[in-house]
């Protein structure tokens, strides 16, 4: 029959693959890997984690992964893949590991101390910081939360809340700058333009203005209500803009802009074209 590690290595070559792609792909190192299919397991980790590598080698190789695990068990290895005590017995409820001694009482104690003075020591000597079991004391199992991920998924999702709140920020700042105030703005601009370089509809005599029209798109443009009529001398303002104003006596008025005056062509009732827009 073969050996876990014989299973891991044919699988491995079977798919063409070098220890240092796999490790790659599992994010395993490839130390470890090696030593798997040499069938050493002792790496020198709390068992939990060599647990975890094998099932996650075997299905990266498309092998059973609970017959994996559950020969690596059978071999009786304990923590890190080093021998086992002989008086210690682990039992899995759930999702919670419990480590506790079988008969033997004092004994077993005794032995499960000296296991970890020889984890310990080993450790020591790799440099390592010392591994410590605590009988009693629950872990969570393979299956538990990831620290590392659960930190990665949180700092995925700060960043995107902070990029949300970021162009929540800039929009509220452009939809204030561009808001309400720059209309009236623009507004105040016109008239002050219209104020400074009016035109005036002058009368010789009675006449009456029956219409200010937009050349561009027939838009009324006078400034106040058009009066019944306008007495002789009076003069009465309009914007400074491409339009068509409409008289009931043409020779009975005159166009003023800028302190000159302009005769109208013509009797009777008409149509005057006046743009002094680009005169402003």
């Amino acid at each position: 029959m073969q050996t876990i590690g014989e299973r891991l290595e044919e699988a491995r070559k079977r798919k063409g693959i070098s220890i240092r792609e796999a490790a790659e792909a599992t994010k395993i190192r490839g130390d470890y890997l090696h030593k798997f299919e040499s069938n050493q397991f002792d790496i020198k980790l709390p068992e939990i984690y060599v647990r975890g590598f094998l099932r996650i080698y075997s299905n990266f190789l498309k092998l059973p992964a609970d017959k994996i695990v559950n020969d690596y068990l059978s071999l009786g290895l304990g923590e890190g893949g080093r021998p086992a005590s002989r008086g210690l017995n682990r039992e899995i409820y759930g999702k919670m590991e419990i480590s506790h001694a079988t008969a033997g009482g004092a004994k077993a104690a005794s032995a499960a101390e000296g296991s970890n003075a020889a984890a310990n020591a080993n450790a020591a000597d790799a440099g390592a910081p010392a591994q410590t079991r605590q009988p009693f004391q629950p872990r969570m199992p393979l299956g538990g939360l990831d620290r590392a991920a659960l930190f990665s998924k949180n700092g995925l999702w700060i960043g995107i809340g902070a990029v949300v709140a970021l162009g929540l920020i800039v929009w509220g700042v452009v939809a204030i700058a561009s808001g309400p105030s720059s209309q009236p703005a623009r507004t105040e601009t016109a008239a002050t333009t219209v104020a400074a370089d009016p035109v005036y509809i002058v009368a010789l005599r009675p006449v009456q203005v029956t219409g200010v029209k937009s050349k561009g798109d027939g838009r009324d443009l006078a400034p106040t209500a058009l009066p019944a009529a306008l007495t002789q001398g009076q003069r009465y303002p309009l914007p400074n803009a491409a339009m068509l104003v409409s008289v009931s006596a043409r020779d009975a008025v005159q166009i003023e802009f800028k302190g000159g005056r302009y005769a109208a062509s013509g009797t009777g009732p008409g149509t005057r074209d006046l743009d002094f827009s680009a005169q402003r």
